[in-house]
């Protein structure tokens, strides 16, 4: 070891190597070398700090509070088995074709004007839905 005055060692426990390019950590500022510079492989006491996860319900949409270091998949099957408030899913596209044959939707109702039922929005008009009220009022 001809320079030791240069560098510093890593403060991991297992390591102690002397590293020329030292890093600082940026949470609990401790020096590490290369392969310790990372939060995990020198387990960092710090890291919930920027290891924040927010769990959202996937049935409810609730964000369910955590305390550092607490599961969030054990988080998220208790809240789903003790007070989930299961809301179902509103269909976007729920106003369906009234044309014989047609399948389509569309996100907004399309009503005739003459039938009063909902179309899609190739079937809009009278003539192309062949609304029998229009037939009727223009052919007397």
């Amino acid at each position: 070891m001809e320079l030791p005055h240069i560098g510093e060692s890593c403060s991991h426990t297992s390591c102690s190597r002397l590293d020329f390019l030292p890093y600082k950590c940026d949470l609990c500022s401790r020096i590490f070398c290369e392969d310790h510079r990372v939060y995990e492989n020198h387990e960092c006491p710090e890291r919930y700090k920027v290891d924040a996860q927010v769990p959202v319900c996937p049935k409810c949409g609730d964000i369910i509070p955590m305390k550092p270091g607490d599961d969030p998949n054990y988080k998220v099957n208790a809240h789903i088995e003790n007070n989930c408030r299961k809301t179902p899913k509103v269909k976007a596209y729920s106003n369906k074709c009234n044309k014989r044959g047609c399948k389509k939707k569309e996100a907004i109702p399309v009503k005739c004007s003459s039938c009063k039922l909902n179309f899609c929005l190739a079937h809009r008009f009278e003539q192309d839905h062949e609304c029998q009220r229009f037939f009727v009022r223009n052919s007397s």
